[in-house]
């Protein structure tokens, strides 16, 4: 088992989505935070939640709350909140929109990742997918002043920290939940 904890974002608006697509159901769990929750803790060893209210889940769950920033829903107020719940240097982040995301992936940025690193991010040939990748403390303050500075553009941080984008060739390994159509796809894929 991978020892470096993971955090499920969950907490997004999924204005796209029209709902909150992490209560959909997906595959054979009630939703796809339960499906990613029960995937993803067999191949790490702690496995987070991260999200705005734990009272939308109806299952237990080890839960980090970003109740201090209701107004927005960008994953930087979940950062801030991770790296203060948290006392590790590092850790695994994964959209809950990103089903696909396997243990090959999984692996080869923690192959590619090192102490050096502020961060160590997948891309692809669509762009950089900052919601695959680790974290490392490090960037704590950074976060910090994005989110009082209101600025949510992680795309930005990664680029001028001392970030090691990995490659990958397979899109659909990448595939992002955002739109109803994408998520009948899925549905059909899983």
């Amino acid at each position: 088992m991978i020892q470096i904890p993971c955090i499920i974002f969950a907490g997004g608006k999924s204005s796209r989505m029209g709902e909150d697509k992490s209560l959909l159901p997906f595959g054979n769990s009630a939703s796809l935070t339960q499906f990613q929750l029960s995937r993803l803790s067999k191949i790490f060893k702690n496995v987070y939640i991260s999200c705005k209210d734990k009272s939308k889940f109806s299952f237990e769950a080890d839960f980090i709350e970003d109740i201090k920033s209701n107004s927005t829903f960008a994953p930087t107020a979940g950062f801030v909140a991770i790296f203060k719940h948290l006392t590790c240097e590092s850790f695994f982040a994964l959209s809950v929109d990103s089903p696909f995301i396997s243990e090959h992936e999984i692996s080869r940025l923690i192959k590619e990742d090192s102490l050096d690193n502020d961060a160590t991010i997948a891309r692809t040939k669509s762009g950089l997918q900052p919601m695959c990748g680790i974290y490392h403390r490090s960037l704590e303050k950074k976060f910090i002043n994005m989110l009082k500075e209101d600025n949510h553009k992680l795309s930005f941080l990664l680029k001028s920290s001392n970030t090691v984008f990995v490659d990958f060739e397979d899109e659909k390994s990448f595939l992002n939940l955002n739109h109803p159509h994408e998520y009948q796809e899925a549905l059909q894929l899983i």
